[in-house]
């Protein structure tokens, strides 16, 4: 899976279902339930994801988790706009204005009797690392496990034909700086070959080596140095 390390850019849309029926008791509902599903950019469901709805008129929160199936359903109150967002370690808490679901209260004995649909489609950050995306030991060859990941990159790709990203290689500190530097240019170059070859167009793609210049964890350790043995992906704005 691709992994977000930084802050993530959300992209959504909404279904509302205004269907009303009249009722002559008193007890009219005053909320309305909205059926949520949240996916990644390749469409598929996202689990665990606290989804936040805001109330404009009282500041109020209401909150909801997906399960398995990326999905929950929740009751707000109706009469009232909804800023929503996806609250996440790593992800991007910066409301977008747009994101509003407007509920207006229904007129007289009416009501809500269908949900709302909301379906959120999450996107990965502006810097990401691709998680799982191994090469042979001190080559540019890709490890087997490494293609589902790969094609993960493809389709997000080829969900934005006007994404342009760098794809930056990364090695430990074992060998030398010369060796290093060029291995991860040639580990980058090898995972845009690869979109290449899928038909997203090289000119989106740059690529870079840092070699071990940029570590995230310590190389006194194994596990350090396989974190630090990784291709990140970074978005051009």
């Amino acid at each position: 899976m691709i992994k977000s390390s930084f802050l993530f850019v959300i992209g959504l849309y909404f279904l509302p279902l205004f269907s009303f029926a009249q009722v002559q008791n008193a007890a009219i509902p005053k909320d309305v339930q909205i059926d949520v599903t949240v996916t990644d950019f390749n469409s598929k469901p996202v689990a665990h994801e606290i989804m936040i709805f805001k109330s404009k008129n009282y500041s109020k929160e209401y909150q909801g988790m997906t399960n398995d199936s990326g999905k929950f359903s929740i009751r707000v109150p109706v009469g009232d706009k909804y800023q929503y967002y996806v609250l996440t370690t790593g992800t991007d808490t910066t409301h977008n204005p747009d994101d509003v679901l407007d509920i207006p209260a229904p007129q007289g004995n009416a009501y809500y009797h269908k949900p709302f649909i909301l379906n959120y489609k999450l996107q990965p950050a502006k810097n990401f690392v691709l998680e799982g995306c191994n090469f042979d030991n001190g080559k540019f060859t890709f490890q087997e496990s490494a293609y589902p990941v790969l094609d993960e990159l493809v389709a997000y790709m080829q969900n934005d034909a006007d994404k342009r990203i760098e794809i930056g290689g990364h090695t430990d500190n074992v060998g030398s700086v010369a060796s290093n530097n060029k291995l991860s240019l040639d580990r980058a170059n090898a995972v845009k070959d690869y979109l290449f070859s899928k038909g997203v167009d090289s000119s989106r793609v740059t690529t870079k080596g840092y070699g071990s210049s940029q570590p995230i964890e310590s190389n006194k350790t194994e596990s350090g140095r396989a974190q630090n043995r990784r291709i990140e992906v970074t978005v051009i704005e």
